[in-house]
């Protein structure tokens, strides 16, 4: 078998870990040293039904604004691009420099560059801050910056997912905005979170791979 191959690492700010992408053949690896596997090129179903899923739900949203928390390898971008409209705008945060580098380079190709698209503007930093300084701003705010509500690649994440991070997300959303939240699994506290705060929730399970793969979780909560 084809080995894999080290292009190239990049420590996560904060408390976080360090990020290696790996390379075998066409296909490409995103891990965190000693938490294993975070992405794989080859598994991204899930990711395209978060953008597919949140896009289908802003009806008569004729103009778009949307926010992505976490680039990873662009697939979640690549998938509401295709189903968001012409006139809509894409706001994508992510927190490591490198992890844009990466989409810009040797990434790029297998999501189809999906940051070459005009609607696309890139901001290097942690999407927290975002919404915190933006009030009904968005129409969709896609997460997929952990996997799942806990802070896994960084203990700073876990804000996201608590009373005051979604207090946050609800109050950067417009009317009838959604809240997209992917997990790798189930988490009834959080879900419980959610409906605190006021969201009508749906909770979806979708395979990693097409109909194959591990089932993970996507929460779809509208303001």
């Amino acid at each position: 078998m084809t080995p894999w191959i080290l292009l190239d690492s990049a420590q996560v700010p904060g408390n976080g870990g360090e990020l290696r992408l790996y390379q075998r053949a066409d296909e490409f690896s995103i891990k965190i040293v000693g938490r294993g596997e975070l992405m794989n090129s080859r598994v991204h179903g899930s990711e395209d039904t978060l953008a597919e899923q949140s896009c289908a739900r802003l009806v008569g949203c004729l103009k778009p604004r949307l926010l992505i928390g976490g680039l990873g390898m662009g697939f979640t971008l690549a998938a509401a691009l295709r189903h968001v409209g012409d006139q809509a705008q894409v706001v994508v945060a992510e927190l490591v420099p490198a992890v844009v580098a990466w989409n810009r380079g040797p990434l790029g190709g297998r999501a189809g560059h999906p940051l070459l698209d005009p609607r696309v503007t890139v901001r290097e930093g942690d999407v927290a801050r975002i919404l915190m300084a933006e009030k009904h701003a968005y129409d969709a705010i896609l997460l997929d910056v952990d996997n799942g509500p806990e802070g896994l690649t960084r203990e700073e994440n876990n804000w996201l997912y608590s009373m005051t991070g979604l207090n946050a997300a609800y109050a950067a959303l417009r009317s009838q905005g959604v809240l997209a939240v992917w997990s790798a699994s189930p988490d009834r506290e959080f879900l419980q979170r959610l409906r605190k705060i006021g969201f009508e929730v749906d909770e979806v399970r979708v395979r990693a791979h097409g109909s194959k793969g591990a089932r993970h979780i996507i929460w779809f909560a509208r303001r």
